[in-house]
């Protein structure tokens, strides 16, 4: 047809949610792209600003056993400036011990409290049909919590790995990602290289609860058969099928 003119950039946006092609007006972006940065920078800085709904969430996690601690940041704005409170077990630490459990889940707001109301409830759900055969401790609910909490956690609960869930620094794109980090033999001093992370679970072109799920499986039942994690623990979880994977992406 005679004067419709084609947008070359039209094939490119629909494969990916980077901004491309925006276009301009004049010296600036047009006012429609403009808007919607300035509405994903908001959404961004709420994820990170914003409290999560603690009992909420023990609601969803509801009949398991949850307890909920803090850690040493007194407020959100102490926890922003000073990363070294969040990685520190403060109030209600005195709840934690038992007989040791092979793996306890813990639940850090990190830098992003929607993804920790949204998903991690279901991460958790969707992760334990994979752990079948091994001990699970208490869920427990770290406040103001960082990476490294899950230290301090896991050795006070005597537990052989701890899986900690903890929201992702929000991006343009995703506000609400969430990431799991694995850690065994957890104790208070542990390195980030000790580490295994399953990251960018979302439901919004990320990966899907299922999907993680079997991740999250397969390098908990390896760390505990290996007795390690991190740099020396590759992930080399058989490839799940097109059809598989498709579905437990949309989970």
């Amino acid at each position: 047809m005679s004067g419709v003119v084609k947008d070359p950039w039209a094939r490119l946006r629909a494969a990916t949610p980077a901004r491309i092609g925006l276009g301009r007006t004049g010296a600036g972006l047009p006012v429609a792209a403009s808007l919607e940065f300035q509405h994903a920078h908001a959404r961004a800085r709420d994820a990170v600003h914003r409290a999560v709904d603690w009992q909420a969430l023990r609601d969803a996690l509801a009949p398991r056993e949850v307890i909920g601690v803090a850690s040493r940041a007194p407020d959100r704005a102490t926890y922003l400036r000073r990363p070294d409170l969040g990685r520190r077990l403060g109030a209600g630490g005195e709840a934690l011990g038992g007989a040791g459990c092979d793996i306890a889940f813990v639940v850090a707001d990190g830098l992003s409290a929607d993804a920790v109301q949204a998903h991690a409830a279901a991460v958790i759900g969707a992760c334990e049909p994979q752990l079948e055969g091994l001990s699970l401790g208490p869920v427990v609910l770290a406040e103001q919590g960082r990476v490294a909490i899950g230290d301090e956690i896991g050795a006070a609960l005597g537990a052989r790995l701890v899986v900690l869930l903890v929201g992702e620094r929000p991006g343009l794109t995703v506000a609400d990602s969430l990431g799991a980090y694995l850690t065994f033999d957890p104790r208070p001093g542990c390195r980030d290289s000790a580490r295994n992370c399953v990251s960018n679970i979302h439901l919004k072109g990320g990966l899907g609860y299922g999907a993680a799920a079997a991740k999250i499986g397969w390098l908990a039942r390896e760390a505990l058969r290996r007795g390690l994690t991190g740099i020396a623990l590759k992930d080399e979880a058989p490839e799940l099928e097109a059809e598989e994977r498709g579905r437990l992406a949309g989970d």
